[in-house]
């Protein structure tokens, strides 16, 4: 497949899963790795980089104008995919999950593979949990709310304290940056570091590594080559949950 070109696509069903999130199924598969992503292609509107929650399907948060867009599409609807780039997950044998929000969207083709020993979902409140019946067919599901609607009252950094993390051979993270880095704080507190990956998130033009746009600091590796998903160890001093840039390359405080 030319990584230029975007593959026409077919929307064949659109799922709610919770009020800002829905799940967008086509009519092609793509082999990828839990962990890539590809390239989505909203006719008329943008490009941007989607997470695959399945070899034929994306999970999108309303967030933007791209997003927005999509959510007024229907079945039958065109898109352009390309892709997969990137890498995917390390995986191991005792695998440990832990996922906030859509973050739990590139996790579970992970926890459909049978690696994943147990599985931390968090969201702000029980409307916003994903895939949990899915999740609880694969793995042990541990949940915490913001608000305490389902599960643990906190956050899933308030799991972690009741696990045993050296257990894990491998610890994957998914969801909103500063959660991210909270976890790492725990996993690197532990000198665990190296056990745990963690996707990043950055704007990006190509994404396959030629504009820089998704570079971070301060090694200047690309997130859609290099990444998204990442050691704990070599993000120990990069910019990881203290800033990114926006679409002008300058930086904001996450």
């Amino acid at each position: 497949m030319d990584d230029q070109l975007p593959v026409p696509v077919t929307v064949t069903e659109i799922h709610t899963e919770t009020p800002s999130v829905r799940t967008f199924s086509f009519d092609r598969s793509f082999s990828f790795e839990p962990g890539q992503f590809v390239m989505v292609w909203i006719p008329g509107i943008d490009e941007i980089p989607m997470a695959l929650s399945s070899a034929n399907s994306i999970t999108v948060q309303k967030a933007g104008d791209a997003t927005g867009a999509m959510f007024e599409i229907e079945a039958g609807a065109s898109l352009g995919i390309r892709g997969p780039f990137g890498n995917g997950f390390t995986r191991g044998e005792k695998m440990l999950a832990i996922a906030g929000g859509v973050g739990a969207a590139p996790l579970l083709p992970l926890a459909r593979s049978d690696c994943v020993m147990t599985m931390l979902l968090g969201a702000r409140t029980e409307k916003e949990l994903l895939f949990v019946d899915q999740l609880d067919e694969s793995t042990d599901v541990i949940i915490a709310t913001d608000d305490g609607s389902l599960g643990q009252h906190g956050f899933v950094t308030d799991l972690m304290k009741d696990i045993g993390l050296a257990a894990y051979d491998r610890i994957a993270v998914c969801g909103p940056e500063p959660m991210m880095r909270a976890v790492f704080s725990l996993v690197d507190g532990q000198g665990l570091a190296a056990k745990a990956e963690f996707s990043l998130h950055r704007y990006m033009k190509c994404g396959v590594g030629i504009c820089g746009s998704c570079c971070i600091d301060p090694d200047g590796l690309r997130v859609c080559r290099d990444g998204p998903v990442f050691s704990g160890e070599f993000l120990k001093k990069s910019e990881f949950g203290h800033y990114c840039r926006d679409a002008s390359g300058r930086k904001k405080n996450i």
